[in-house]
Formats: structure tokens, C-alpha cells, sequence
């Protein structure tokens, strides 16, 4: 399927599985940007706190977390196109069960079936793309993918907005339903080449140990400032001392610590990937709160201004794709993690009297900054390792983006817990929202200026690499 020069019958069929991963890639993103805008209506509804509130998007984040990498070794096990199939399935039932969630319990249970889902579709579609497309072609082929990403995360909060403010906020859930079963109408198309076996043993200790450490750390985070929060985070830490040395020992371990150790440039791009979602995933959330709680903006009048960073994103990740197909990725990537250190440096300083268009500036230049980095970090790493590593290297990335997720997400956390605390988020206490965020983007700064070093040193390994 990796024929540089593919038969017309070969380029329809692999351009439609292109559509239909593109199509599952999408439903991540939209469904997390678009219920953004619904979180302060749905706090008022189930009479929730701002630290509950986060748990919407973290418990999605979390399931897809735990179940990435078990994906990808199930998709090596069963077929990529199969698991992918079976991901897309119970993205769609959990979705349709999510709008009739009674309670919050019963949302937050939802949301974390949706991450299950999700890891099962994200563990082994950007691997699906790479064993169709040859290297030569597989910049756009990624760029196209990330590319549905950004368009995501930009009508997400537009439509989530419109249907919110008009229709509620379970209406969402009906768009997710819908695009899942157009995929779910197209799975049988995918070749037998997609679902041959690549492994034949599952690594359950591994996935075991690796689903104790995210939970462990997850509940310590949401037990700031309490006391049993350094206790469970510190079993946490133990926990992953244990699981690297597990994983160490195993012949066909979960986690690729060999992978990672031997090769730089893989190991450095998903650094750098995990560090850029880490500092950049909950803008979205923020700044949806920000313009609603804060300047009293509508669902839809704030979900327009938040357009604004996935649309520079969209528009910028298809060209960054075709750049990376011809010139160095790295420098691409570098340059783009630099641009949107910069746009988190100036949203540390927004505050309630702020000009609108300063803001939108911002988010025009941390859109871009993120689609110059994405597509080439994607290249980077799918273009360091062999072909009998592209499904591992595929649950590895969305491992390290999930992961920086849920990182962005308890740095929120941590803030509104210390800052905020049991109190609702209203405009009444828009004082300590607005110190929370000034803090929290001050934080992603400094996060991201490590990993554009980091991103730099990958180019001088990359290059070293080459000339030996």
C-alpha cells in the first residue's frame, strides 16, 4: 500500500480511508472544544463547582490517557482497521448515551467511555496513514490529518456555542453521533492490509501499571491542597518506578523504553509534542471562561472569537505538511513552538478590561505558532522508525498528546483549587478566576521555552544523525 506510485483504483480506496480516519480524527477535538462552551451552563444545571467543572474534559482526557497505548498494541494484535473500527463504535454509543446524562456522575461516567473510544480511533489512525502513504507523500497526507484536528478545535467552539445557546448543550452530542456513524458506515472498506496481526501478545501487566500511575496522579491533583493529594501523587511516582522497571524486563513491552532510550529523535519529538499540549490545551477551556464569566459574552459570541486560534491553525498545517515534506521539519516545528511561547506570554497578561482585538491577535499567533509545529513533529517522528514501528510510534504520539493534555488540564486545576477553591464560578468571583489564569499561562510560558530547547536539540541530533 506504500507504492509511491499507486494504481488510480488504490489512490481512490486509500484517499477514502484518508477521509475516514481525517473524519474520526475530528470527532476529538470538536466534541472538546465545542462542550468548552457549554461547561458554564452545565455547572449551572448540576449546581457543580469550578474544580468538578474541569472534570468534564479531564475525565475524557484521562480514559483516552490510560487506553492509548493498550490500543495500539490490541490494533497490532487485531488488526489496526478493525480496532479503529471498534474505537469509532463506542465513540458513537457513548456519545449517544452522553445526551441523556441525569447527573454529573453520570456525564463525567460518559465522557470517560467516550475517552475509552478515542484512544482506540487516535492509537491507530496517524499509523493507518503512514502504512498507506510513502514517505514522500506522507507530509500531506499528515498535514490533511492535523489539518482536521484544527478544524475541529475551530467549529467545535462556533457550533458548540450556536447549538448550546439555541438547543442546549446535549444537542452537541447529536453532531458526534452523526459523524460517527458515517464512519462507521465506511470501516468495512478498509483493506486487508489494515488488519493483518503484527504481534500476537498483549502486555496486561504493563497496561495495568501504566492505568495505576495516571490514576494515582489524577486523584492527587484533584485533592489539592489536601494532604492525601502528596500522598497519592507520591504513589504515583513509585508506581511508574515500578512500571519502567516492569516494562524494562519485557520482551514486548507496552511502553518502548528501549525505543525511546536508542533513538534521540523519536524520544525528543514526543518530548516536545507532550510539552506543546501541556502548555497550550486549555487555553480553550480558559478563555471560554474568560469570555463568558468574565465579559459576560454568549456562548455563541465567545465560541466566534474562539474561531480565531484553530482557524490560523487549519489554515497553517496544511502548508507546514508540504514544507516537511521538503525541507528540515525540525526547524518548522522549533520555529513554531518559539511563536506560540510567545502568544501565552501575552495572554498572562489579559485581564477584564483587555481590548477584544488584542485578544484575537494573540490567538491568531498561537494558532499559527501550533500549525507550524504539529505536521513536522508528526513527520519527524513517523519518518525516525521502521515500518514494524509505525503503530507503536502512532499510540506513542497521541500517548504524549493525551498526556500533555491532562497536564494542561491539573496545572487548571491545581490553580482553581488554591485559588478559586469549593467557591462557583460566577462573575462575582471573577477576580480569582482572572489571577488563576494569569498564573496558569504564565506557567505554559515557561513550559514551552524548555521545549523549543528541547525541540532545537532534536534538530542537532537530527542532523547529526543524517551526516553519520
Amino acid at each position: 500500500m506504500t507504492d509511491p506510485h499507486p494504481s488510480p483504483h488504490v489512490e481512490l480506496s486509500r484517499s477514502l480511508i484518508l477521509v475516514m480516519v481525517t473524519i474520526g480524527t475530528f470527532l476529538n477535538p470538536f466534541t472538546g472544544s465545542s462542550i468548552n462552551l457549554a461547561l458554564p451552563i452545565i455547572g449551572e444545571e448540576f449546581g457543580v463547582n469550578a474544580v468538578t467543572l474541569s472534570w468534564v474534559p479531564t475525565a475524557y482526557l484521562l480514559s483516552t490517557a490510560i487506553f492509548l497505548l493498550p490500543a495500539g498494541m490490541l490494533g497490532d494484535i487485531a488488526g489496526r482497521g478493525r480496532v479503529f473500527g471498534w474505537g469509532t463504535l463506542l465513540y458513537t454509543v457513548a456519545s449517544a448515551i452522553t445526551i441523556v446524562a441525569p447527573s454529573a456522575p453520570a456525564l463525567l461516567a460518559f465522557r470517560f467511555l467516550q475517552g475509552i473510544g478515542s484512544a482506540m480511533l487516535f492509537g491507530n489512525a496517524v499509523a493507518i496513514i503512514a502504512e498507506l502513504y510513502p514517505p514522500g507523500e506522507r507530509g500531506r497526507a499528515f498535514g490533511i490529518n492535523v489539518t482536521s484536528v484544527y478544524a475541529g478545535l475551530m467549529l467545535g467552539p462556533f457550533i458548540g456555542g450556536l447549538l448550546t445557546q439555541f438547543f442546549g448543550w446535549r444537542s452537541i452530542f447529536f453532531v458526534t453521533v452523526m459523524l460517527g456513524g458515517t464512519v462507521l458506515l465506511n470501516v468495512s472498506r478498509f483493506p486487508p492490509v489494515l488488519n493483518e496481526p503484527r504481534r500476537d501478545v498483549f502486555d496486561w501487566q504493563g497496561a495495568s501499571l501504566s492505568a495505576l500511575v495516571l490514576i494515582l496522579f489524577s486523584a492527587g491533583i484533584s485533592r489539592v491542597p489536601e494532604p492525601a493529594s502528596v500522598a497519592l501523587i507520591g504513589a504515583s511516582a513509585i508506581a511508574m518506578v515500578i512500571f519502567l522497571a516492569v516494562e524494562e524486563r519485557r520482551p514486548h513491552p507496552l511502553f518502548p523504553i528501549v525505543l525511546l532510550r536508542e533513538n534521540r529523535v523519536f524520544s525528543r519529538s514526543n518530548l516536545a509534542a507532550f510539552i506543546n499540549y501541556s502548555a497550550t490545551f486549555a487555553v480553550t477551556f480558559l478563555m471560554s471562561l474568560y469570555l463568558q464569566v468574565v465579559r459576560g459574552m454568549s456562548p455563541a459570541a465567545a465560541g466566534s472569537i474562539l474561531l480565531i486560534q484553530p482557524f490560523f491553525q487549519m489554515i497553517c498545517s496544511p502548508v507546514a505538511g508540504r514544507l516537511s515534506d521538503r525541507t528540515d521539519p525540525s526547524l518548522l516545528a522549533t520555529s513554531g513552538m518559539v511563536l506560540t511561547s510567545s502568544g501565552l506570554l501575552a495572554l498572562s497578561f489579559v485581564g477584564e478590561m483587555t481590548s477584544t482585538g488584542f485578544i484575537i491577535l494573540i490567538l491568531a499567533g498561537i494558532g499559527t505558532g501550533l500549525g507550524l509545529f504539529s505536521a513536522p513533529n508528526m513527520t519527524v517522528i513517523m519518518g525516525s522508525v521502521e515500518r514494524y514501528h509505525y503503530t507503536l510510534a502512532s499510540s506513542m504520539v497521541a500517548t504524549m498528546r493525551n498526556s500533555g493534555m491532562m497536564v494542561s488540564m491539573a496545572v487548571v486545576m491545581v490553580a482553581f483549587s488554591l485559588l478559586i477553591g469549593d467557591s462557583p464560578l460566577t462573575p462575582g468571583n471573577s477576580g480569582a478566576f482572572l489571577a488563576s489564569m494569569q498564573l496558569v499561562f504564565l506557567v505554559f510560558f515557561m513550559i514551552t521555552l524548555i521545549g523549543a530547547f528541547i525541540s532545537r536539540d532534536r534538530q542537532t541530533t537530527s542532523a547529526r544523525v543524517k551526516r553519520s
